[in-house]
């Protein structure tokens, strides 16, 4: 015997009935199956209207002023584009961009490349997969402030094990090898933190999407004499390729937004070498103080990171529908 949705709903709606008050119970019984739903996520929505879209409305509105956070009562006036004209003819901000896009490129590629190697070797289940699997993903479940305090003792070219590790393999002194002081090293040292942090959660996705492929494609393929190479190439990324491509997406959007680590690990230090684009938002807001000028930077970020999802979303789902 089946029980229908709809008949669900009924009783639910008929239990809360009768035990509602008697004024309350005569309303209950009399809505619609779409306004018990409605009444069900209301609260929800309205949660996410004052958390998520209200501050986003109103930032929207601060960037086209000249309103200053330090100055609460002071009159506000319009601006209207200046903010954003100021924005993107600073060649502060568009450096602060190019080293966001530097690192979201770098973490990018080393992530995934070395995430599906390690899905794709997990997915052999050799013995002891999944010892291994639980010390692989043991980064990933710690708190960034952890990671980046921990990275920088390992840094440390005195007594950091980093540095005696390459010292060791290189000969370079290690007074020599200083990761976060030196221009040319500080933004890779933040790539590998991010790398070593974050390849975990990559690999879990890959790794879904290598489960996901049904056994008996690769049966019927070594039926026709694949080799295990044609194997990959033709049956094994094509089907785990979405699943590659959601994992970009991720740690796209996340990477974009990284603040804590490099805060952390270097301040956006040495000079400005390291300084990402939410770091040079937080000074403008936080430091500066001119909150109507940071709202408009906010705003272009938001839009950016919007515009290359919706593009990378579309791509996507035409890899799915192949």
């Amino acid at each position: 015997m089946t029980i229908s949705p709809s008949s669900i709903v009924e009783k639910t709606a008929d239990a809360t009935a009768r035990a509602a008050p008697v004024s309350v119970a005569r309303r209950v019984r009399g809505l619609s199956d779409r306004a018990i739903a409605w009444l069900f996520i209301a609260p929800a929505i309205t949660l996410l209207l004052a958390i998520n879209i209200f501050p986003l409305l109103w930032a929207v509105y601060l960037s086209f002023t000249n309103y200053r956070a330090n100055r609460p009562n002071a009159p506000v006036q319009g601006v209207g584009l200046g903010n954003y004209q100021r924005v993107l003819n600073d060649p502060d901000i568009w450096q602060a961009m190019q080293t966001t896009a530097h690192f979201v490129f770098w973490t990018i590629v080393l992530q995934t490349v070395i995430g599906f190697t390690l899905a794709y070797l997990i997915d052999r289940k050799f013995r002891g997969h999944a010892f291994w699997t639980t010390i692989i993903l043991i980064p990933m479940m710690l708190s960034p402030a952890v990671v980046g305090n921990f990275w920088r003792f390992l840094y440390e070219p005195q007594i950091g094990l980093f540095a005696y590790a390459v010292s060791m393999v290189s000969g370079i002194p290690t007074s020599d090898i200083q990761m976060l002081g030196n221009v040319s090293l500080a933004p890779w040292a933040i790539i590998i933190v991010d790398t070593w942090m974050w390849t975990p959660y990559v690999m879990l996705i890959c790794l879904a999407g290598l489960r996901s492929i049904p056994d008996y494609i690769y049966e019927a393929a070594e039926v026709d004499r694949a080799s295990p190479w044609r194997q990959f190439w033709s049956i094994t990324v094509p089907m785990a390729l979405p699943f590659i491509m959601l994992a970009v997406l991720f740690r796209g959007i996340e990477n974009f937004k990284m603040f804590d680590m490099v805060t952390l690990l270097t301040g956006g230090g040495p000079g400005s070498v390291t300084e990402v684009a939410s770091i040079t938002l937080k000074r403008a807001a936080f430091e500066s103080w001119a909150t109507g000028r940071a709202s408009a930077f906010a705003i272009i970020l938001f839009v950016a990171v919007f515009g290359l999802a919706n593009i990378y979303v579309k791509a996507l789902n035409k890899v799915k529908q192949r």
